[in-house]
């Protein structure tokens, strides 16, 4: 194992959040993806064969937000071997390395929080159907003014 200098996921993931990190000289701007994920069907299995489970994974996956960003990148093949490991570490006997394997696709995916902000993804809020919100009246505070209002004399000596 090398000693000493960076790696690939060393130190903190980015921040959306930092002033820093959204200055314009940052080239590797934030992604904003739909919060109501991908719309379109799933595209075709591009391996070979595909298991049951295989396939509800597959749906699952393509639907969401992440989805129109490896559609953009074209990483058909990064999610169908994605699906395969995961199919494969659901099962009794799976070795702790096949989920080590399954743990580093998470997060290079997106699926993960540390691989959305690796990946400079976020999701956009929600959009709800407005409703009117009830209007409630606030009793006023008293004001500093009226707290030292000036007390004749005579009065509450």
């Amino acid at each position: 194992m090398p000693k000493g200098g960076a790696r690939v996921v060393s130190g903190p993931p980015p921040d959306p959040r930092s002033l820093r990190q959204s200055r314009p000289t940052n080239a590797a701007g934030w992604t904003t993806l739909p919060a109501e994920g991908r719309t379109a069907p799933a595209p075709e299995w591009p391996l070979v064969t595909q298991t049951e489970r295989e396939i509800v994974l597959w749906e699952d996956l393509w639907s969401r937000p992440q989805a129109v960003a490896w559609e953009d990148l074209d990483q058909r093949y990064e999610v169908a071997m994605f699906v395969r490991k995961l199919a494969e570490a659901e099962l009794p006997k799976a070795s702790v390395e096949l989920q080590k394997v399954v743990r580093q696709y998470l997060d290079s995916l997106g699926l993960s929080v540390q691989g959305m902000l690796r990946n400079r993804w976020k999701i956009a809020p929600a959009v709800e159907e407005e409703q009117p919100v009830p209007q409630v009246e606030v009793p006023r505070r008293p004001s500093a003014r009226d707290r030292l209002r000036v007390v004749p004399r005579g009065e509450g000596a």
